[in-house]
């Protein structure tokens, strides 16, 4: 078992005390939070050792995670990965892309690993049907959420619309062309509405729309590629398979048959995968005890997060 450690104890940071204490690939070794009352608080109520110092806390653990705001993320990390410790980061890796670089060249020069919690990519419906996803040419993302005045210190497109960059450019093998944006502030001092359209070399497209003052819930995401339409459901954790074949000899008599102006005709055929249920945070976080125990690369490595963060900050310019 690794031992572990977790900086920030609000919110997120609480949930991952929980889990580790749960996991049996860590042993959890304790907290640290700079609030002092609010820490003493979430260690009186649960048990959990509270340390006196992040030096302390990293200095008794393997690996340390992440979960603090996002400004003080790079100096959690540099300060952890200089003494050798693995880190798991909450997403977004850091404020700027030249700390998200900084970091990648600090865990490699100290050979640590380093995994960024964008969680989604564990969502059992995403993982469900990502291996079905191949070569997608148009991609459309929604990912509406009710105010919630947590997050509202960085904009809209660090504190959702990431979630979707991040499974975009994991399945889109090319890179990014041009990005054309909009966004607008309502209730916050940064934008709580965007909208992006970011175009791939390949010639993929991808449009994505984020909200954080929507009526409702929702986080969905379409692919469309050759033949295949797949739509996942992060919030319902629900997917669906829309495939085109050719019109087999004897097709059955209820069969959905599309013909296009030349006479060509296709079947639709739709599929909707079993999803399994699971705790999308505590398979990340094991997984990344895997990537460490193993020495393989992490599922959503040091890279991929500074990169998602490179487009999202692309995004943000076009403000």
């Amino acid at each position: 078992m690794l031992k572990a450690g977790v900086l920030g104890a609000g919110h997120l940071g609480k949930i991952h005390l929980r889990l580790l204490e749960q996991s049996e690939k860590y042993e959890l070794v304790g907290f640290y939070d700079p609030f002092t009352e609010d820490a003493e608080k979430v260690a009186k109520e649960f048990g959990y050792r509270l340390f006196a110092s992040i030096e302390e806390l990293i200095a008794a653990v393997e690996v340390v995670d992440i979960v603090t705001p996002t400004l003080s993320h790079f100096e959690c990390a540099k300060m952890a990965i200089e003494k050798g410790r693995h880190i798991f980061i909450e997403k977004p890796i850091t404020k700027t892309v030249v700390e998200a670089e900084a970091i990648k060249t600090l865990a490699s020069q100290f050979h640590v690993q380093g995994q960024v919690g964008h969680v989604e990519r564990f969502n059992p419906a995403f993982t469900a049907v990502k291996d079905k996803i191949d070569a997608p040419m148009f991609i459309e993302t929604h990912r509406l959420a009710e105010f919630n005045p947590r997050g509202t210190d960085v904009p809209v497109v660090l504190d959702l619309m990431i979630h979707d960059i991040d499974i975009i450019l994991s399945v889109v093998d090319s890179k990014v062309k041009t990005v054309h944006a909009s966004g607008i502030s309502v209730i916050s001092e940064t934008p709580d509405i965007a909208n992006a359209r970011i175009e791939f070399e390949n010639g993929c497209v991808a449009n994505l729309t984020a909200s954080r003052i929507s009526m409702k819930n929702m986080r969905k995401t379409r692919f469309f590629q050759k033949d295949a339409y797949i739509s996942v459901n992060f919030l319902e954790k629900k997917s669906e398979i829309v495939r085109m074949k050719d019109v087999p000899n004897n097709p059955d008599e209820f069969a959905m048959i599309l013909q296009n102006a030349e006479g060509v005709k296709k079947q639709i055929y739709f599929d909707n995968p079993e999803i399994e249920n699971n705790n999308a945070i505590l398979d990340e976080l094991e997984s990344f005890a895997d990537a460490i125990e193993n020495g393989t690369k992490p599922v959503v490595s040091l890279r991929q997060g500074a990169e998602a963060l490179r487009v999202a900050q692309m995004i943000i310019d076009c403000f």
